[in-house]
């Protein structure tokens, strides 16, 4: 014994549809004392409409993991691939109704 725990496998399975996972084009995020919600969405400007393609609600502790590992992701994503400009939020004009 080394004093650390047994590493666990699980087993994950996604059936098809999720496999083949979802666009989006914006986010938004809301949040109460219990729970981080995180709407991702399709915007259509050219329609004035957008449709929230996927929801993920998870607790404010799994959403820090997920920020960190975004985080992570980001770095090694720069180092191998060179810096991301960050995209402009589009306007109201631009988008045709109000955004935010």
């Amino acid at each position: 014994m080394n004093g650390q725990p047994d590493q666990q496998k699980i087993n994950i399975k996604i059936d098809d549809a999720t496999f083949k996972g979802v666009h989006a084009n914006a986010m938004g995020v809301s949040h109460n004392k219990e729970e981080f919600v995180l709407d991702f969405m399709n915007i259509y400007a050219w329609q004035r409409s957008g449709i929230v393609t996927a929801r993920v609600i998870t607790s404010p502790g799994h959403i820090k993991r997920i920020y960190r590992a975004l985080e992570d992701n980001l770095k090694k994503y720069e180092q191998k691939f060179g810096k991301i400009e960050e995209a402009k939020a589009p306007s109201d004009q631009d988008m045709g109704f109000k955004t935010a």
